[in-house]
């Protein structure tokens, strides 16, 4: 039986306990303030790419975070570029394209921590529309919504494709099955799932929540502008 829980945070806390209690969680420890790596992860990740979306895409972007490397080293091994937000998108965003990683390298090139070496600066002016979108989340429902570490990093990449001009595209997330709740409130800018994969299940989502369609500036203090300097200059190239 899943449980309801009155805020997000409420929800990350007792995933993040739960992780760690049912000895679920992997490195790195402790699954607490991230997205937790989770054992099964390989597992979720493969049966990810059962789904159309995923499987027939050409470019894929994908969250920075542990439990998403196995998204990462597939979606390489199956020919699809991947495109990864930097941490805090400080430094914009990497392209891994598997045509120029030797195959015996792709699991290096898909840890954040050694895949400087086949890693590809891209400008955002230069970001190509995605076929399909993965990010990391600490707990999410049957019904679409997802909670992640509480940065809202996720959201702000997905609102800045809009802002490109991008269309939407369905988004997923891979998780333990222990990370799917009952229900949580969400906000208008938080991004929703069309997908949940765990080493157990797919869940498919009929009628997500609607996805933001703009970054809600009002939301974004001087201190979010200095820590992603992205949005600066998202923000001189729309003249704002």
């Amino acid at each position: 039986m899943t449980i309801d829980y009155p805020s997000k945070q409420s929800a990350r806390q007792a995933v993040w306990d739960t992780l760690k209690a049912e000895k679920l969680s992997a490195f790195p420890f402790p699954p607490h303030g991230r997205i937790p790596n989770f054992k099964g992860a390989k597992d979720a990740a493969l049966r990810l790419f059962e789904e159309p979306e995923w499987r027939d895409a050409k470019r894929i972007k994908v969250n920075p975070d542990s439990p998403q490397k196995y998204v990462r080293a597939e979606a390489l091994r199956r020919g699809i570029t991947v495109y990864v937000p930097t941490p805090k998108l400080k430094a914009g965003f990497l392209k891994l394209d598997p045509a120029k990683i030797p195959f015996d390298a792709i699991n290096s090139a898909s840890q954040m921590s050694r895949c400087a070496d086949w890693a590809e600066s891209v400008a955002l002016k230069d970001l190509p529309q995605m076929d399909a979108i993965v990010t990391g989340c600490v707990a999410v429902t049957d019904t679409g919504r997802r909670a992640g570490k509480g940065a809202g990093y996720s959201d702000i990449e997905f609102a800045i494709l809009r802002e490109l001009g991008h269309d939407a595209v369905p988004v997923a997330t891979t998780v333990n099955d222990v990370q799917v709740v009952g229900a949580f409130p969400i906000e208008s800018n938080d991004l929703p799932l069309t997908v949940i994969a765990t080493p157990t299940q797919t869940i498919r989502i009929e009628n997500p929540p609607p996805p933001p369609e703009a970054i809600e500036w009002d939301r974004l203090s001087d201190q979010d502008l200095d820590d992603m300097p992205v949005l600066l200059e998202l923000r001189a190239m729309k003249g704002l």
